[in-house]
């Protein structure tokens, strides 16, 4: 079918289902919603079979849904309606929630119902609930749809409020006075539910050292707070968060965000210790921020060490990778036969830390250290030769977190994690962290060359697990669920450890390696690099900053990406007869 998506963004969900329908042989393009007339022209443009809406915040025009069939995926169950779905699940503690795609009418989220699917809920954030049950269900919900609208012989259901059954009801969107905070009379369960139903967007207004401020990124505090510590007040900082005392325990806030003071002043996510400085550098320093942790499973040759590094959205700044720097080092130093990079549950690494660059005095010269101190993350894993390091990807990746992760020896990813192993939508950025070295290596190693390697940096687009095994960037897809990957991949490494073939694995390594630097020099990889990307930062042309300055603002797009709208694509030369 010829599928028309319409979305606010080219967000996770809406890369996912384009990947999931283009594998299947729907061909699918994008606009923007960006205005009535704009989706009006799209749609004389490519005449799709149907319209898909994975991310709006606007209705539909009428033109279009009464002459092509639109379909919404809400975040919702079925009877739900109202743009605040997720938040009032989490905020209500709704145990099973799910996804609806119904077809788009008059009024908002009211049309007859083409699919539905449900989860069981977790306890945790908002954002992370959208990118794994909320995203699995969509795909499932979406599918099944477009089966019934192409076979034709399915009727809609058209579903009320109140009727038996049907748990879904109308709300109306999620203020701030449904967020607030109480320091001295919500528990800690209460206070987490509430920043949690808000992560992601918009967060939660309160006050940090008593200035106004979104908060988000919260965590239970494993040891609890001071009893003489007052609920509310700030008691420890640990790296960028800080520990904020409850009435009966405590929670870590990673990021913050200003409130505007005027229509001109902007504002955007940061670390909290990167938002107030001063105020955080006077704070006692303790350990319980969930960022780099370790951990090892196993004995004797079955050992196997397992870094975790739950960077917030993926971003990895300058002193985020010197720290994982030095939690490499010391996992280096444990006896294990096999290291597992796990990144984070969310996602494994989305590369250098574009907020942290932005609100630097200098984001050129930030962006320089930013780069250097991932290529170090990288050129450790590459040097390791005295055991196998493994990347197991539970979560997305993006840009330089894909070549963090190909700097191991096997990359093991989760069936519907996406990537996206490339810069060029930055601005062109050229990129680092040794993909010249590591992405070609691959590219052989499938029967392809330098040239498979170009191929992959010059698409703009997002890969499949699956796709990326098929380009050589993956090594095993493992079809586990979410919980299930982890211990999945600690077994299968554990296998490797334990297997006959250990000691020659890891001697063809090391030879490998001494091979491949008598060659070429790895600093002369990383040099050549640098010097694309000191251009990028310092030349001329200043893509990069502007695009880096549109996504960390979340500047709303004024037109689609033309590879993302094949419908606005020129169509390619005819031949000379």
């Amino acid at each position: 079918m010829k599928v028309l998506f319409l979305t606010r963004s080219y967000n996770s969900l809406t890369q996912r289902l384009h990947v999931e329908l283009a594998a299947r042989g729907h061909e699918v393009s994008i606009e923007f919603d960006i205005a009535d007339s704009v989706t009006e022209e799209a749609v004389a443009l490519f005449r799709p079979d149907v319209v898909i809406a994975p991310f709006m915040k606007r209705a539909i025009p009428a033109s279009v849904w009464r002459n092509v069939p639109c379909l919404i995926v809400h975040p919702g169950i079925v009877g739900d309606r109202g743009a605040s779905a997720l938040d009032w699940a989490i905020l209500e503690g709704e145990r099973t929630w799910g996804v609806t795609v119904l077809q788009a009418e008059a009024e908002l989220d009211a049309g007859p119902v083409w699919a539905a699917e449900t989860f069981p809920m977790r306890a945790a954030s908002k954002s992370s609930i959208y990118r794994n049950e909320v995203t699995e269900a969509a795909v499932r919900a979406v599918l099944a749809a477009l089966e019934r609208i192409a076979l034709g012989q399915y009727l809609p259901q058209r579903v009320q409020a109140g009727e038996p059954g049907v748990r879904g009801t109308a709300r109306p969107p999620m203020q701030q006075s449904d967020r607030a905070l109480d320091w001295q009379r919500h528990s800690t369960d209460e206070l987490l539910a509430r920043l949690n139903a808000s992560d992601g967007a918009p967060g939660v207004l309160d006050r940090l050292f008593g200035e106004p401020a979104y908060l988000f990124d919260a965590h239970r505090s494993e040891g609890g707070a001071p009893v003489d510590s007052a609920p509310g007040s700030v008691i420890a900082r640990c790296h960028g968060a800080v520990q904020v005392a409850t009435r009966d325990a405590s929670l870590w806030i990673g990021h913050a965000k200003r409130r505007p003071r005027s229509d001109d002043d902007v504002a955007f996510k940061l670390p909290v210790a990167a938002l107030f400085p001063a105020q955080v550098a006077g704070l006692p320093e303790r350990d319980g921020y969930p960022e780099i942790a370790y951990a090892e499973h196993g004995s004797g040759d079955e050992r196997v060490g397992v870094l975790h590094f739950a960077f917030y959205n993926g971003a990895m700044g300058s002193a985020q990778c010197q720290r994982l720097l030095a939690a490499y080092r010391q996992a280096l130093a444990r006896p294990t036969r096999v290291l597992l990079l796990a990144g984070g549950p969310d996602f494994f690494s989305n590369g250098i830390h574009l907020n942290l660059i932005e609100a630097a005095a200098s984001p050129a010269d930030e962006s320089w250290r930013n780069i250097n101190a991932i290529d170090d993350v990288c050129q450790a894993v590459i040097d390791t030769t005295d055991r196998l390091v493994f990347s197991a990807l539970q979560g997305n990746a993006g840009a330089g977190g894909v070549f963090l992760a190909l700097a191991a020896d096997a990359v093991w990813a989760r069936d519907g994690v996406i990537l996206n192993p490339h810069y060029k939508n930055m601005g062109n950025l050229y990129g680092s962290e040794y993909w010249t070295y590591t992405l070609p290596r691959r590219a052989r190693c499938t029967g392809g060359s330098a040239a498979v390697a170009r191929r992959v940096m010059d698409n703009r687009l997002p890969i499949s697990a699956a796709q990326a095994q098929a380009a050589g960037l993956v090594d095993k897809v493992l079809a586990a669920d979410r919980a299930g990957f982890l211990a999945a991949a600690v077994a299968r490494a554990q296998r490797v450890a334990a297997g006959a073939d250990y000691a020659a694995l890891v001697g063809d390594k090391r030879k490998r390696r001494q091979r491949d630097e008598a060659e070429r020099p790895l600093a002369a990889y990383r040099a050549d690099e640098l010097a694309r990307m000191r251009r990028n930062f310092y030349g001329f042309d200043s893509s990069y900053h502007v695009a880096r300055s549109y996504f960390v603002h979340k500047t709303a797009p004024s037109w689609t990406p033309r590879h993302l709208a094949l419908h606005r694509q020129a169509p390619p030369p005819r031949k000379a007869a």
